[in-house]
């Protein structure tokens, strides 16, 4: 089968995805485009020069590499950046000369942001775990800087942050033309500071960012530790609020869990409004999947789609990953994608009832807890009340409902059949314990972290 260049371009992407840290990949991998293939070239179009260079200097062995594997025969990968054209010099007026009657000259045409043209709010799946942060990204894209600014979405990888983060983009974009709107992960924007500062051009840089009407920064946790870099962006950041510019975050926790992270900084990211995202229920994993199939004209059947959404709990990008490795796989070996072909193609990468290997449920979850709270595992499931068991059982049901997604009424059944609302109050009384005790908290957040590492390897 031939391939177009946006289908070799993703192929190349997903595999190299592993070899390449989850956020250097979505920094300069993830948003280039393919726009061009021969017999010997693959042509990729990245969102400005500083992109195609580090590309160019970091990725292209990587890239050339996967191509040839996916090939069978060597292919060279071109950066190039769709850079616009310099303005021309304007003329200064000679003496005594008239000025040119008319409005005064409006700011020049506001650059082209690089937005996903796949992340919208229409391509967005809407469940019970995200329902909040859609309606605040949708009442920031009608309102800019009128409702929640800023608009701080946090929760675990591959869940929906960015994807929303460029839907307001994207809707702000087409209800003002002139916006001038910057998407930049945290990483990009140090990375962009530290070559601003060799270069002697930080009045350049500092203009850019502060002049911007719409801010969106990635992955904003990455600027623990980073001293200098924060110091700037919290001038950036007051720079834009002060001019009632709309700015939104994104994170993998909460501000008042960023260690490293300045205290006036994190005051700041929570003026507005402070927003999560859990993980997908299986509801919600089914819609995501059939969204997704009916968006890329994909057949695949029911029991395919149950398969997939009863295996991959973790995070809206497992689900998307799953269905790119059965694609591949479906038309390599040209064959219809079946349910025998997706456990074949999946193997090892899904929670399968067999597997032998480590998987993330609900039992792992009950082990984990009472490992680290020093009790048997079974005895979470028991009728015993007594404190030692009480706590952990609690702490189970949060990180079983916070990261699987499991129904309260399903939890409850894996704890000895408790009713539901003992599942509500459990999982009420962890997070007011969390808000009280720094050191309920962190060992709850180490439980977490354990379990999300895990979810990552699986």
């Amino acid at each position: 089968m031939e391939l177009t260049a946006a289908e070799l371009w993703a192929y190349i992407q997903e595999a190299v995805r592993a070899s390449v840290p989850e956020q250097g990949f979505r920094t300069w991998l993830a948003g280039p485009k393919a726009v061009g293939l021969s017999a010997d070239e693959l042509i990729i179009e990245a969102p400005s020069p500083f992109h195609r260079d580090w590309i160019e200097n970091k990725y292209t062995p990587l890239l050339e590499n996967a191509a040839q594997r996916i090939l069978n025969r060597p292919l060279g990968i071109t950066v190039t950046c769709d850079e616009a054209p310099a303005a021309l010099p304007v003329p200064v007026p000679q003496a005594g000369a008239l000025l040119p009657e008319g409005p005064p000259p409006q700011r020049p045409p506001a650059p082209r942001p690089y937005l996903n043209e796949r992340y919208t709010f229409e391509r967005f799946v809407v469940g019970t775990n995200n329902q909040l942060a859609v309606a605040a990204s949708r009442a920031v894209a009608e309102r800019p800087a009128e409702m929640y600014n800023p608009l701080f979405l946090y929760g675990g990888v591959g869940l929906g942050k960015t994807h929303l983060m460029h839907a307001i983009g994207h809707r702000i974009v087409a209800d003002h033309p002139d916006a001038r709107v910057a998407y930049v992960s945290s990483e990009q924007f140090t990375n962009e500071m530290v070559s601003s500062i060799q270069q002697g051009t930080m009045a350049a840089f500092r203009r850019r960012y502060r002049e911007m009407d719409l801010l969106l920064v990635d992955d904003i946790h990455f600027l623990e530790g980073k001293e200098g870099t924060q110091e700037e962006f919290f001038h950036t950041f007051n720079a834009l609020y002060d001019a009632q510019r709309q700015i939104v975050l994104t994170s993998d926790r909460p501000p008042k869990n960023l260690s490293g992270v300045e205290e006036r900084l994190v005051s700041r990211f929570e003026w507005g409004l402070v927003v999560d995202i859990k993980a997908p229920d299986y509801e919600t994993r089914v819609a995501i999947l059939r969204k997704k199939a009916a968006d890329d004209n994909l057949v695949l059947d029911d029991a395919v789609i149950e398969y997939i959404a009863q295996s991959c709990t973790a995070s809206v990008r497992q689900l998307e990953g799953a269905v790119i490795k059965l694609l591949a796989l479906s038309s390599l070996k040209h064959q219809e994608i079946t349910l025998q072909l997706a456990r074949g193609a999946l193997n090892g990468m899904l929670r399968r009832e067999h597997d032998e290997g480590p998987v993330l449920s609900p039992e792992r979850i009950q082990e984990l807890v009472a490992r680290r709270w020093r009790v048997k595992a079974e005895a979470l499931a028991s009728k015993r009340r007594t404190k030692d068991l009480t706590v952990p059982r609690q702490v189970a049901m949060y990180l079983i409902k916070e990261t699987l997604g499991t129904s309260l009424v399903h939890i409850g059944q894996i704890f000895g059949g408790r009713d539901h609302s003992t599942v509500i109050h459990s999982i009420k009384k962890v997070q007011e314990e969390m808000e009280r005790d720094p050191e309920f908290r962190r060992k709850v957040d180490e439980a977490w972290e354990e379990l999300r590492a895990a979810s990552l390897q699986e």
